[in-house]
């Protein structure tokens, strides 16, 4: 246990961590293959889901064992963006300290001050690497500066603020101690995780123990229960027993067990506390994320692992609209109702609730993209649904009714300011600071926001800063609104009245009257939102209407005809655009907004 070392690595949105942990292993005694499977430079090893490849971020933790000159490193790769912290909250109960990774010019962000206060609330003191210093306009005292304040905020103590830093450049594979002394290796940061991060505080000679940290399910073997050993030790056909969350006792046995070594899963025939692995075997479908697994003769539970609750809630139901069927495989509510239990399973963070209508359910979960990635991973999959307008959560503290705030930090030019402080008041939002960055025209807001507020903001935010605005928000405190909001477009929509396939014509007469949202020959439906209005109101438009024809010649035809190219919205931004009397459907193939009622909407 002495020569193993457990440690998970967190760091803000596209901070580099990712590719720092394909370098690790690129230098790893463990993976000197990896060669070919980088031939593409943009393919990252850790981002092994479908999602996280085509987004670039990490979703789901991921943990790899990597062997460096004796030592066994247990990394375990987390996710950096708010909605996703259900997985950083049980990763950090399986290891002894953290990667804190920061963006040499940008600094510690919004999402950062949360994990590591997270990190924190464990003692762990953290490793820090400022990494991306091979760019231009770098700022290390500043970036080292806000550090140390951000750790001041969260009360850190002596030990945890005299931390060792790290400077990298993970793309190019160089680090060292001394910004101007760097080596084209990643041996410092090796060195630096034996010699600062303590062995794991576990017990070999004491009856097996283990909490379940994550669950992964395989087609052949069912339910994989990951986590770090506590006690004792484990081998094939043993006999366990878990504990669930109602201290039930439930008997199973050991089939499997599996580590990762690099990227590469192995079956082992035994392991020993502090070590990270996977088990599988008979009876192992009813354990879920914070069960204790344990001796049969010697069982006692581990303390339940503290999860934040859901932020907000979407009702999903079954695809209704006319072209229901058409585009997927899966359709009906059993089916949907199923897979979504499934997930939940291995994603706490997410709930489903049944209603009194048996095609729609309620989905809970931590935030907007949080439930926007589980529907992208169901479109992949071949489902058909519908999806409402998001509602925030409230709960009853202290006999109020109080509801979510969080912390918004905006980055924008300097000339988009007073358009964006106008909005940010107008959402009743409290700006606590702006920072002002001559050196590249831009400006930093803090400020705190209602969730239900934040509702529709970043679509709204992006369009203002043409795009070039940054947004980052995450939770702070539950408190009582003052002020019911509820959120309202600025711009009507153009609804279409007849089922058919659009026109050219029509399209190019309608796109005075605003921004369309499909090409000429997609199929539409009346009450399908074809198009977002110049004007407040709604309205009623025919997309089918073709050219009348004459027997005199005409100067022009449907091919002179220029159209303004459509605005593609992506799920999120559909998501964040949609009205309370609006769904989006949302197939394989498509993703359409439409009114709830096809027939009946307000103009």
């Amino acid at each position: 246990m002495k020569k193993i070392r457990n440690i998970a690595i967190v760091a803000h949105i596209d901070h580099g961590k990712t590719t720092l942990i394909d370098k690790l292993l690129q230098e790893s005694d463990s993976f000197k293959n990896v060669k070919n499977l980088l031939q593409n430079k943009h393919n990252r090893l850790m981002d092994s889901n479908e999602l996280e490849k085509e987004k670039g971020i990490t979703i789901f933790s991921k943990n790899t064992s990597i062997f460096w000159k004796n030592y066994k490193i247990n990394i375990i790769d987390t996710p950096g963006h708010a909605d996703f912290s259900a997985e950083v909250e049980r990763i950090l109960s399986m290891v002894d300290s953290v990667l804190l990774v920061v963006d040499a010019t940008e600094g510690p962000m919004p999402q950062t001050k949360f994990v590591t206060s997270k990190a924190f609330s464990y003692k762990f003191k953290p490793i820090i690497i400022i990494n991306k210093v091979d760019r231009k306009f770098i700022r290390i005292n500043w970036v080292i500066n806000k550090i140390f304040d951000l750790f001041i905020d969260l009360n850190a103590s002596d030990d945890q603020l005299n931390f060792p830093i790290i400077y990298t450049s993970a793309l190019k594979g160089m680090s060292g101690k001394n910004i101007n002394k760097m080596y084209n290796n990643m041996d410092i940061i090796y060195k630096t995780i034996i010699d600062y991060v303590p062995s794991p505080k576990c017990d070999i000679n004491k009856p097996f123990q283990m909490q379940i940290s994550q669950i992964e399910y395989n087609n052949y073997i069912g339910n994989i229960c990951i986590g770090l050993i506590k006690r004792g030790k484990i081998i094939i056909n043993q006999k366990l027993i878990f504990i669930d969350k109602n201290n039930k006792i439930k008997k199973i046995k050991v089939l499997y067990i599996i580590y990762n070594i690099g990227l590469k899963p192995f079956y082992i025939n035994n392991a020993k506390a502090g070590d990270i692995v996977g088990i599988a075997g008979i009876g192992f479908k009813d354990i879920n994320i914070s069960d204790t697994i344990c001796d049969i003769n010697n069982y006692k539970s581990l303390p339940k692992l503290k999860i934040e609750e859901p932020k907000i809630s979407m009702l999903f139901q079954v695809n209704n609209s006319p072209f229901s069927g058409m585009e997927g495989k899966y359709l009906t509510a059993h089916k949907i109702f199923h897979k979504i239990s499934k997930v939940c399973l291995y994603d706490i963070a997410l709930r489903i609730k049944k209603t009194k209508n048996n095609n729609i359910f309620t989905v809970f979960g931590r935030g907007e993209l949080h439930i926007a990635m589980l529907i992208e991973n169901m479109r992949k999959e071949g489902f058909e649904l519908l999806i409402s307008k998001p509602q925030i959560i409230s709960k009853i503290i202290d006999g109020e009714k109080k509801e979510p705030f969080e912390i918004l930090i905006l980055d924008l030019m300097q000339n988009k300011k007073g358009n964006i402080i106008q909005l940010l008041n107008k959402k009743k939002a409290v700006i606590n600071n702006i920072i002002l960055n001559n050196s590249n025209n831009r400006v930093k807001i803090e400020a705190i926001i209602s969730s239900k507020s934040l509702i529709g903001f970043r679509s709204e935010f992006i369009s203002m800063t043409s795009g070039n605005g940054i947004i980052n928000s995450f939770f702070s405190h539950y408190d009582k609104n003052k002020y019911n909001l509820v959120h309202k477009r600025s711009n009507g929509v153009l609804i279409s009245n007849k089922e058919g396939y659009a026109v050219t014509f029509s399209l190019y007469n309608l796109q005075s009257r605003g921004k369309l949202l499909i090409n000429p020959g997609d199929k539409i439906y009346k009450g399908q939102i074809i198009g977002i209005h110049n004007k407040s109101n709604n309205l009623l438009v025919n997309c089918l209407i073709n050219k009348k024809l004459s027997n005199m010649r005409a100067s022009g035809n449907d091919s002179s005809m220029k159209l303004i190219p459509i605005k593609k919205m992506s799920l999120e931004e559909a998501i964040d655009f949609i009205q309370s009397d609006e769904l989006i459907e949302v197939t394989p193939k498509s993703i359409r907004i439409r009114k709830k009622n096809l027939t009946k909407f307000i103009i």
